[in-house]
């Protein structure tokens, strides 16, 4: 079974996407920086999710990413599946900070339960099998809207969405052309995906 252990962002300026997210997030090995000028313009078909147990750590890292110079494309709030927003770091990834709870049940934390790579699909249903030929595990399928992937051991969750459906809960125009600025490190062979994301060996 494969499963996905980092991302690297491609930045145009390392030293400082690093300042940045360990201000804003503090993540770990999960999330790599390398330097990178390849073209790109408009919606880069994925984002990157942090999964929080309750709304005040929500706020929490909401707030500090927007004082490290995050740009808000979806205001924090309540919602028919919780509580969360969507903003944009300043090398133009894009991140959701949610929660399924809608009421905090302890002192607030930053603590993050869960990080998941949100991939924009063309074609939802064509994506999950190439990715079921490389070894990856279906643990939940909507259609050709949505997939999920990955063990719960992963250090990372993989999902699939619409290009468009992943841009619309983004806050973002769906268009876009040019690098995704992203490289996947997992424990499977090396492979480019029907959407042109990279994967690379983890080792």
């Amino acid at each position: 079974m494969a499963y996905l252990e980092f991302v690297t962002l491609e930045v145009p300026n390392p030293a400082d996407a690093e300042r940045f997210y360990a201000a804003a997030f503090g993540l770990d090995e999960r999330l790599r920086v390398q330097s990178s000028d390849a073209p790109t313009s408009g919606f880069r078909g994925f984002s990157m999710s942090l999964v929080v147990a309750q709304p005040s750590t929500v706020d929490s890292l909401f707030g500090t990413a927007v004082e490290a110079g995050a740009k808000p494309l979806k205001a924090v709030a309540k919602s028919l599946w919780g509580y969360g927003g969507v903003l944009q770091a300043p090398d133009g990834a894009i991140w959701t900070i949610a929660s399924s709870s809608k009421k905090d049940t302890g002192p607030a934390t930053r603590k993050i339960d869960n990080v998941v790579l949100q991939l924009g699909a063309q074609d939802v249903a064509a994506s999950k099998r190439f990715y079921v030929e490389h070894g990856f595990e279906v643990t939940k399928s909507y259609g050709r809207k949505y997939v999920e992937f990955s063990p719960p051991s992963s250090p990372i969750s993989l999902s699939l969405y619409a290009r468009k459906a992943l841009a619309k809960v983004s806050g973002v125009s769906p268009e876009g052309s040019g690098s995704h600025r992203l490289v996947i490190g997992s424990d499977a062979e090396p492979f480019t995906d029907p959407d042109g994301f990279v994967w690379v060996p983890s080792a």
